[in-house]
């Protein structure tokens, strides 16, 4: 998971009831981490990325909020900030130690078909995620910013993976609300099945699964981390990698429909050798690794959805993959 990066800890909260499938993701690191985006696909709701420039003044982040609600559920971040300030964590702008702005990008996905309107995440939402976050398991699925998320013709959610690689630890966070599909359709096996061992087994026959009327509007957002001291345009090349992984896992992918963002965060716990032949790299293993784990994190959200808003999930269409 994502919080196998020692400092990286995880937080959900949603509503998920009559007239309610939304809610909020904050990936916290209270105590900072170098970050970068990387944005593809037409259709974005982000904030406070602009900062995350490698020639722009501030290095370090705090938290990211990935939250439903398309743009208005950008409002999740101000909780997170509200949670953050109250205990002086952010970029300090002043002598004391209150004197603190606390630096929070943000992405969104549309999920707003799947509540009334008006029914959509707010700064409380942020501020609850925050107190519910923990450097422990990550609960996978429909929840968080996942509750009303939804991947081509199935219910989509929130995923994480991680491995380790040459000593350093690559984890990623995403909430898999794709246009495309997650899934071929005519055998039930996902588009990223070859990423890893998902404790399934895979189905060999076409899935009853109903017709779109229409495409919404979506957008797969997410996070890497990593436990390696890296610059903000190295962490920059982390989230480039990791959009690799998104494309391997949904068809098509970054579409006008969708405003794919994906954030890194470098903890900093241990460094990258510094000679300039061996640097590179090991950044490229580094990256190597983020297309993998988020590939492999996409596919867990897929699989730990339940359906919801009446989207049907993989469970109900392919229950025989579950029997292992």
């Amino acid at each position: 998971m994502i919080t196998d990066v020692d400092g990286v800890l995880v937080g959900h909260h949603h509503r998920l009831e009559s007239g309610w499938a939304t809610g909020t993701t904050v990936v916290l690191v209270p105590q900072g981490a170098t970050a970068a985006v990387d944005q593809r696909g037409g259709a974005p709701g982000t904030r406070e990325t602009n900062l995350l420039e490698p020639e722009n003044l501030v290095q370090q982040v705090h938290a990211i909020c990935l939250s439903g609600g398309s743009a208005y559920g950008l409002a999740a971040a101000d909780g997170v900030m509200r949670w953050l300030s109250e205990r002086d964590h952010g970029f300090p702008v002043g002598t004391a130690a209150h004197e603190v702005v606390p630096i929070v990008p943000a992405a969104v996905i549309f999920d707003l078909p799947r509540s009334d309107w008006g029914n959509r995440p707010d700064a409380s939402f942020g501020y609850a995620a925050c107190e519910a976050a923990s450097p422990g398991p990550v609960v996978q699925g429909t929840v968080g910013a996942g509750t009303g998320a939804k991947v081509g013709s199935l219910k989509g959610g929130v995923g994480t993976a991680s491995e380790v690689v040459n000593g350093y630890t690559v984890g990623a966070l995403a909430v898999v609300n794709a246009a495309g599909e997650a899934v071929r359709l005519d055998t039930g096996v996902p588009f990223a099945a070859d990423h890893g061992d998902f404790g399934v087994v895979w189905p060999n026959r076409p899935g009853e699964v109903l017709a779109r009327e229409r495409q919404d509007l979506n957008t797969t957002i997410g996070v890497v981390a990593v436990d390696a001291a890296l610059s903000k345009a190295e962490c920059r090349r982390l989230t480039v990698a990791a959009q690799d992984g998104l494309a391997r896992a949904v068809r098509p992918a970054h579409t006008m429909y969708d405003g794919d963002t994906v954030f890194a965060l470098a903890t900093g716990a241990r460094e990258l050798p510094a000679d300039p032949a061996l640097r590179p790299f090991q950044l490229n293993e580094l990256c190597s690794a983020a297309a993998r784990v988020f590939a492999r994190a996409m596919v867990h959200g897929l699989l730990s959805a339940v359906s919801a808003a009446e989207l049907p999930a993989y469970r109900d269409i392919w229950p025989e993959a579950f029997t292992k």
